[in-house]
């Protein structure tokens, strides 16, 4: 069985700072807290040899998958791979948060977090990005036993990944939370979450 480990990208924005929802079409770096985590991530798989890795065309996604592929020597070249960018938020990209709450109201968010429902004016192609996700595991599939892949993207287009994941835990959080990892374990024609939301 080869494994995938799906990261999500450091902080882009520090205590103090006015957060604001970004998406696709904002290429922030990582603040100094996101590289933290980048070193964080990147002292703990330390010790994991990827055969494969993969990051969104973001910096921040970038700056993150660097981080962790620069502790070993053996490291695979990072691939860009246009379907881990973040979604467009379309009229709430880089807005307050609480001025995306005022335009769509908590039920809509409330639905967005929880099954990955669309919101009215958000520029996202689910079934694109869950084909992309599924793609991806096939060809993990096909790696010889014991093979990693790294994944490094956005918490906007991970919360699709366990969509195609044949087994996952009772009551998922689809959510990853900056700086956090999930890990899946792939066999040809199987599947399962075997670890989400986990912070080093």
């Amino acid at each position: 069985m080869a494994r995938l480990f799906v990261v999500r990208h450091g902080n882009t924005f520090d205590a103090g700072d006015v957060v604001t929802r970004v998406g696709g079409r904002t290429d922030l770096p990582l603040s100094n807290s996101g590289k933290a985590q980048a070193e964080k991530l990147a002292a703990h798989f330390a010790g994991t040899r990827f055969a494969g890795a993969l990051a969104s065309p973001l910096e921040r996604t970038r700056a993150t998958a660097r981080a962790i592929l620069s502790t070993r020597t053996d490291a695979p070249a990072l691939l860009i791979r246009s379907f881990l960018r973040e979604i467009d938020y379309g009229p709430d990209e880089n807005q307050a948060e609480a001025v995306v709450v005022a335009r769509l109201g908590e039920a809509a968010l409330k639905a967005w977090d929880e099954d990955g429902t669309v919101p009215p004016g958000w520029d996202v192609d689910p079934a694109a990005i869950r084909a992309g996700w599924a793609a991806l595991l096939a060809g993990i599939a096909a790696l010889p036993d014991a093979a990693n892949v790294l994944v490094v993207t956005s918490n906007g287009t991970a919360r699709f990944l366990p969509d195609v994941v044949d087994t996952k835990p009772d009551g998922l959080d689809r959510k990853l939370k900056t700086g956090a990892w999930g890990e899946i374990v792939v066999a040809p024609g199987r599947s399962e979450i075997t670890a989400w939301n986990v912070r080093p």
